[in-house]
């Protein structure tokens, strides 16, 4: 049940779209060597690339696992940046490195979600910013413990001096996306699934979106693409790309297994309205080809990219779409840069860019 005294005062407050400006990137090194079995050795490189090339755009704050690693993680992500310079230019904005144990590097789905203060709302009504700690229960219970990644939001509220709200049910923050204005996408094999809140119906769980995130229009997509271990995250599937604008994936080959799923996602798109009953604009990109490993079909999608301040860090497969939703994605995003971050080994984690990072929108 929601606390009265949450309804009042959250009553005040929205959730940013990712695209307004952000004061921190937050993300954490990758230790977990069951998350990349046979392959983890690759990771650590791949995601040092990945910090210098957000770095070079927005500050960072990086929770190590291992304080032991401190010296040896900023070495490495120094040596990624001058690599990488060209492709993403500029300075190296602060990189704050630090100790807090996790078990696992999926900060998009353990970490905070912010929530500022609206600009019409009375200074009582309560600070600039609070952040909202969801429950985090391993996408259900599917992988081992989860009692350090489920305390991430209160432990980096208490090193950075945010205040921090639970919210008291089972939320991951790449099961959602909102577009700053007043509506909000997620899926019901998702948040539906009993392995989350099997207590609550889907009127609860709209009523906990719009009372902690400021929204008034749920949207509701359907299944989530093969492979993904989180019952159909939205960042796999549509984004917000503007208030009025969603960008979903779409498979052409008939034959593949994505094909239906992908398509009654769009038709579920070009039917739904914004928070002011508007038709969306609806903009699509493909899929890359299956990348598959050791026989497991894995979640390669472009959709899972993180809008940065003045870019859009993107997946890329080593394959011929890599291009053709890079131009896409420059288009949607005029005044950004399109940086590609290599995802063929990241996604044997089951995740990419948007699964890795977690927003600390500005106030």
């Amino acid at each position: 049940m929601i606390p009265a005294e949450h309804r009042r005062l959250l009553a005040a407050y929205r959730m940013p779209a990712e695209w307004e400006q952000h004061l921190a990137c937050y993300l954490a090194w990758p230790h977990n060597r069951d998350t990349w079995p046979g392959k983890f050795e690759v990771i650590p490189p791949i995601y040092a690339e990945m910090v210098g090339k957000i770095a070079r755009f927005e500050p960072v704050r990086l929770a190590v696992t291992n304080a032991s690693q401190i010296d040896e993680v900023r070495a490495m992500i120094r040596d990624a940046a001058r690599r990488t310079e060209q492709e993403a230019p500029g300075p190296l904005l602060p990189i704050d490195i630090f100790h807090l144990p996790t078990n696992d590097a999926w900060a998009r789905d353990h970490g905070p979600i912010f929530v500022n203060r609206l600009a019409n709302a009375a200074a009582s009504a309560g600070p600039n910013q609070i952040a909202l700690d969801w429950r985090f229960n391993s996408w259900g219970e599917k992988y081992g413990a989860f009692d350090l990644d489920d305390v991430v939001p209160q432990k980096l509220g208490r090193r950075f001096g945010f205040e921090v709200i639970e919210t008291g049910i089972v939320l991951e923050g790449g099961s959602i996306d909102v577009n700053g204005a007043g509506s909000i996408l997620t899926t019901e094999s998702c948040l539906l699934n009993p392995n989350r809140n099997p207590t609550l119906s889907r009127a609860e769980i709209e009523d906990y979106l719009r009372t902690y995130l400021g929204v008034a229009n749920v949207l509701w997509l359907g299944d989530g693409i093969a492979g993904d271990d989180t019952d159909g995250h939205i960042d796999d599937l549509a984004r917000f790309v503007a208030p009025d604008t969603v960008v979903t994936v779409l498979e052409d080959d008939p034959t593949d297994v994505n094909y239906k799923v992908l398509r009654d996602n769009l038709e579920r798109l070009r039917a739904m309205r914004d928070q002011d009953g508007r038709a969306l604009k609806i903009e699509t990109i493909p899929m890359p080809p299956a990348v598959i490993h050791d026989g497991t079909r894995l979640p390669a999608s472009y959709a899972n990219f993180y809008i940065a301040n003045g870019a859009v860090l993107m997946p890329t497969f080593n394959a011929p779409t890599d291009g053709r939703v890079a131009a896409t994605l420059s288009r949607l995003f005029p005044g950004r840069r399109v940086v590609s971050i290599p995802s063929t080994d990241l996604v044997w984690g089951l995740g990419s860019v948007h699964c890795l990072s977690q927003q600390h929108p500005a106030r």
